[in-house]
């Protein structure tokens, strides 16, 4: 993995998306910090670095299609998407909804998914594995074979065992701990 890359990305994360309070994660967990990448994942040059790097965990997967649930793995889709086709790589991406549309085509799961493509599921920061577990069982049910877990940052809090529990493998650029040492070297 490119380390310099990796560096400046740890440093627009602890600077954009690091936010120390006490909140309530999507997994209903308490945190006394909390990680918005979609603050930095909307800036060009950390949309570029994350493209980067995740893709190097794409290649390295194998896969063929990477999505997650809306609205946090959009971006990273995006940047991932962005990055491959930089490289000349052939990758397709897709969002989950929460739930179907009510119009138009009533689809679950929406962009360039096809079933038969080896998949990984994604999403910006993995905590317990949640919301990605959510996306996982929408594109099994729709015929995807999945066999990767993947994301930008892992807080280090059970989603790697729950990926385990599910046969996946599972993959991550950076940590919540490396961000937050970032965060505070900061101050």
């Amino acid at each position: 993995m490119n380390q310099q890359y990796r560096t400046e990305l740890i440093e627009i994360l602890a600077r954009e998306s690091y936010v120390e309070r006490e909140v309530t994660l999507s997994s209903g967990k308490k945190s006394d910090y909390y990680l918005d990448c979609r603050r930095a994942l909307f800036l060009p040059r950390a949309a570029f670095l994350a493209g980067e790097l995740m893709l190097e965990l794409v290649v390295a997967a194998g896969v063929e299609q990477i999505g997650g649930m809306a609205v946090a793995a959009i971006p990273v889709t995006d940047a991932i998407l962005a990055a491959a086709y930089r490289h000349g790589v052939d990758l397709r991406g897709f969002f989950v909804r929460k739930e179907i549309k009510g119009h138009g085509l009533q689809k679950r799961i929406e962009g360039a998914f096809a079933t038969g493509l080896k998949t990984a599921v994604l999403d910006d920061t993995i905590t317990t594995g949640g919301s990605t577990l959510e996306a996982l069982a929408a594109v099994r049910e729709s015929g995807a074979p999945v066999t990767t877990a993947l994301t930008l940052v892992d807080r280090g809090e059970g989603g790697a065992e729950a990926f385990a529990r599910e046969g996946l493998a599972y993959s991550w650029v950076v940590t919540g701990t490396e961000i937050r040492a970032a965060a505070r070297r900061r101050i």
